[in-house]
Order: structure tokens, then sequence, then C-alpha cells
């Protein structure tokens, strides 16, 4: 019992520092000798627990999903289309900023935009849709009859991308053009803007199609 309780602490040691080291350096540049440094165990264990560097990769992506999964969006029960449009944004400001170890899930999307690996595609189907089907909709009530598939995702695609805007831009520089520091308060009123700038763009999308 005592060899199986640490070989349990052993794999979920090296997955929580193959987490930490793959949103660092992503997939091509991590090693496998780097992860098992960090998380004092031998370069065998991966292959014992993992079979290979690829799967230990999509593995500390599950991983790193469902930290991210625990910060939950608050309840929108009879609120709006339009203020469950800004919880969302919200959220994903939160979630793109976010250095803890939550924060580990918007690292690897990020060195898996800037260097795909083709290992996560049927897992980001599966993790990422259920909650992208949720915005969609969102979209769609704004929209209300005028909602056509091609439109609602042309929607969808600029929102993330302004919020995506905190992800993509370093830090300091964001600090540097903005001329404060990110706080708390700075991420709600950029979450503000963006559902503003956002609404504004739905309702000349919907005038345009009417």
């Amino acid at each position: 019992m005592a060899q199986r309780e640490d070989g349990k602490e052993t794999r979920s040691r090296i997955l929580g520092c193959a987490c930490e080291i793959f949103a660092e350096k992503g997939y091509q540049t991590a090693k496998v000798a780097d992860i098992c440094q960090l998380a004092g165990a031998n370069v065998a264990a991966v292959n014992y627990y993992f079979g290979d560097k690829a799967t230990l990769y999509t593995e500390a992506w599950q991983q790193a999903f469902k930290k991210c999964s625990e910060l939950a969006l608050p309840d929108v029960t009879g609120t709006s289309p339009e203020e469950q449009l800004r919880i969302h944004i919200h959220s994903l400001l939160q979630n793109f900023t976010d250095q803890s170890d939550r924060g580990q899930f918007t690292r690897l999307y990020l060195m898996e935009l800037t260097n795909p690996t083709g290992l996560i595609h049927n897992i980001w189907h599966e993790l990422i849709e259920p909650r992208r089907q949720i915005i969609l909709e969102v979209i769609r009530s704004i929209m209300e009859t005028k909602a056509d598939d091609e439109a609602v995702f042309f929607c969808e695609m600029s929102i993330i991308s302004q919020c995506r805007a905190l992800m993509t831009t370093r830090p300091s520089d964001m600090e540097y053009m903005l001329g404060q520091p990110i706080s708390s308060d700075l991420i709600m009123r950029l979450a503000d803007h963006i559902t503003r700038f956002s609404l504004a763009g739905i309702k000349a999308v919907v005038k345009r199609k009417a």
C-alpha cells in the first residue's frame, strides 16, 4: 500500500511540474529531464507513468484546465444576455491574467497558439467546446432572430480577440501603454469597455442584416 501511495504521489508531482515547465517553455523546448529534476523524480518515471512526453503533455493540459475550471463563473440566473456577456468577458480576462497555478492553462494555450503541436486537437474540443457554446448562446440571445451561425462566430471571434490582448502582450508593455499597473479594478474596467464595444458591434451587425 505504501508503495502504491508513493507511486501516486510521484505521478502527481511529475504532472504538476509538467504543467509548470510546459507553460513556461512550450512543448518543443521543454525537456523531460527538467520536469523530472523539478519533481525530484527519475527520468524513467515519465515512461513508467505516462508512456512518453506527448502523453505527459496532453495530461498536463487536462490538469491545467481542471485548475482553471476551479474559477467558477458567477451565477447568471435571471440576468440579461448583455450582463451575461460582461460576466463571461470579465472571467476570461481574469483567467488570462492569473499568474497562479490556475493561470497555467492560459500560458499553455498561448504556447500552443505560437507553436502548435497537433497533440491536443481532440482534447481542445473536449475541454473548450462546452464553455464556448455558452458564449455563443449568449451572443445569439443578444442578436435575437438575426443570428446566423457565421455572424455569431464572427462576433465571438472579435470578442475573444479583444480579451486575448492581455494574454499576448507582456504585462510590462501593457502597464507602460496604460501608464498604470494591471489591477483587479483595471481588469473590471477593461471588461466593461470590451462589453460596451462588443455590444455596439453586435448591434451594428444586426442592423446591417435587418
